[in-house]
């Protein structure tokens, strides 16, 4: 089941241990506008891990920070950012050095490569979080 939760600045889709988000054309996602999507993934599923997608079908800007403080948050273990742009791919390397864990944070060209991604980190996750006990 696929939720659509409509914020200010855009639009997130909450499925499967996956956050998508849609920001708006010239939105700015700032440290407060990534906090409350970090709470929509942690009310949608509980004490469960999720990844977050940030599909960029329009041009925005992005606050780095925001992937600083997205490193810390315990439930969210995979960034991946989709765009069929590649000066926008581009700038998505850069903010990557913003992120800790840059294992976990991909960019594709599709949302369909995104999220078998998505979908294949999360289950190797939830394998070695199952044998550690």
């Amino acid at each position: 089941m696929t939720t659509k939760v409509e914020l200010n600045c855009g639009v997130v889709w909450v499925h499967d241990r996956i956050l998508i988000n849609e920001m708006n054309e010239g939105a700015l996602l700032d440290v407060e506008t990534n906090r409350k999507i970090l709470q929509i993934g942690t009310d949608s599923f509980g004490g469960n891990f999720f990844g977050y997608i940030s599909h960029r079908i329009h041009s925005y800007a992005v606050n780095p920070m925001v992937y600083r403080e997205s490193a810390e948050h315990p439930q969210l273990k995979a960034i991946a950012v989709v765009s069929e742009n590649a000066l926008t791919r581009q700038t998505a390397r850069v903010e990557r050095q913003f992120y800790t864990d840059k294992n976990s944070f991909e960019i594709f060209s599709t949302l369909e490569e995104a999220e078998a991604w998505m979908t294949e980190q999360l289950n190797t996750y939830s394998k070695e979080k199952s044998l550690k006990g």
